[in-house]
């Protein structure tokens, strides 16, 4: 297995491809790549639908995986708000390919029987599939369809995001093989001598103690502890520095507990979801997710030094368990809520991968979601930075 990566800001689409080409080609040692995952930014969205025969005259027999992004990453470099085309390439020997494309009204129901999910993939549970998932955010409900995934995949790596950079229905590009698609999702099962470990940083950090949900129904939390949100948040406010306060109005998160069976938590055991709003009337709390009764939450809050922190310890974590081979490639899919605008530099997730796990080849782009795991169950998150590092089989 071998991977390289590239990214160019010509103008010209067609010059970037043929840079970017050249520069992978180099990069694997003189070889034409099995697979190419390619990003393209909304700048040049008046040639979305040529990128594959731009890119086909470059690698005759290469099968094309990717979308248009706000940004995207290749080389290792972030790059937004100009035009760019982002290109990875793997030479996969042992590896098979199997690319599907759904649209909204192809997806079978969540508690379909295993063969409808297996029809409709093209692939099987028994062939220890991982995937990479690409969405378009107008016209498909992916939250459902992982959902599905996890139920007749539960053992496979899934991993993604909703393409970015288009304002209406139908200007999206999803592109898999020599097709592109402009709804629905694309999705790429790798088999074979193949895996991908998956690192998901929220960006977050707990603030307050976990407490029970002693009464909610669907979205809206009654009571926390017993007691309404309204006085729980007040208690919390008056207790935090002065800098968290700052915060509070506009960075605060609700962190669901993924682990039913713990008495203490640690950040990865969170999944981050939005605050909605508060009941004027009974202080109630909306959160963009149904909360079940008797589950813990806790508080989260998110900025700048707290995501780079968060990503920190995600990664060094990850080093600490997960000797990474030379030959590996790495993926990142991140919020487009990141990146300059978060942190006031570029390339600064790219560069934290290289400096605290591997100098990999690294591709991806700024999504409007991400897909990744957070404890045994995949999830569309939001402001997260998802890593997908994809390797020989151990």
């Amino acid at each position: 297995m071998r991977w390289a990566s590239a990214v160019d800001t010509d103008n010209s689409l067609r010059a970037a491809v043929e840079h970017a080409a050249e520069t992978v080609f180099l990069g694997l040692g003189r070889q034409e790549p099995d697979l190419a995952i390619v990003f393209v930014s909304a700048e040049h969205s008046g040639h979305f639908d040529a990128v594959p025969a731009l890119l086909q005259r470059e690698f005759e027999n290469v099968f094309i995986f990717g979308c248009c992004g706000g940004g995207v990453i290749g080389g290792g470099r972030e790059i937004e708000d100009r035009p760019a085309f982002s290109l990875t390439g793997a030479v996969l020997p042992g590896v098979r390919l199997k690319g599907t494309h759904l649209d909204a009204a192809q997806v079978p129901p969540v508690y379909a029987e295993a063969r409808a999910w297996e029809d409709a993939l093209r692939v099987t549970s028994a062939q220890q599939p991982s995937f990479l998932l690409l969405a378009d955010p107008f016209s498909f409900e992916a939250e459902t369809f992982i959902r599905g995934l996890d139920r007749i995949y539960p053992l496979a790596p899934k991993i993604g995001g909703l393409a970015s950079g288009a304002r209406q229905v139908g200007g999206s590009a999803l592109y898999l093989g020599n097709q592109v698609y402009h709804s629905g999702c694309i999705s790429l099962a790798l088999t074979g001598n193949v895996d991908i470990d998956m690192v998901v940083a929220q960006g977050c950090r707990a603030i307050g103690d976990p407490m029970f949900v002693t009464s909610a129904h669907e979205n809206l939390i009654r009571e926390l502890d017993g007691r309404s949100p309204r006085d729980v948040l007040s208690a919390l406010f008056e207790r935090l520095p002065a800098p968290d306060r700052e915060l509070f109005s506009q960075s605060l998160h609700l962190g669901m507990a993924m682990r039913t069976d713990a008495s203490e938590f640690t950040p990865g055991d969170f999944l981050i979801r939005g605050i909605l709003g508060m009941d004027p009337q009974s202080g109630a709390l909306w959160v963009s997710a149904n909360v079940p009764a008797n589950s813990v939450v806790q508080f989260h809050l998110r900025d700048a030094a707290t995501s780079a922190i968060d990503l920190e310890r995600t990664l060094r974590a990850y080093r600490a368990s997960h000797p990474v081979e030379p030959d590996a490639g790495a993926l990142l899919f991140s919020c487009h809520g990141r990146g300059i605008g978060l942190y006031g530099q570029a390339d600064h997730d790219s560069n934290a991968f290289r400096r605290l796990v591997a100098d990999l080849p690294i591709g991806g782009f700024f999504c409007d979601g991400e897909f990744g795991p957070i404890q045994n169950s995949t999830f569309l998150h939001s402001y997260t930075s998802a890593f997908a590092v994809i390797h020989e089989k151990k």
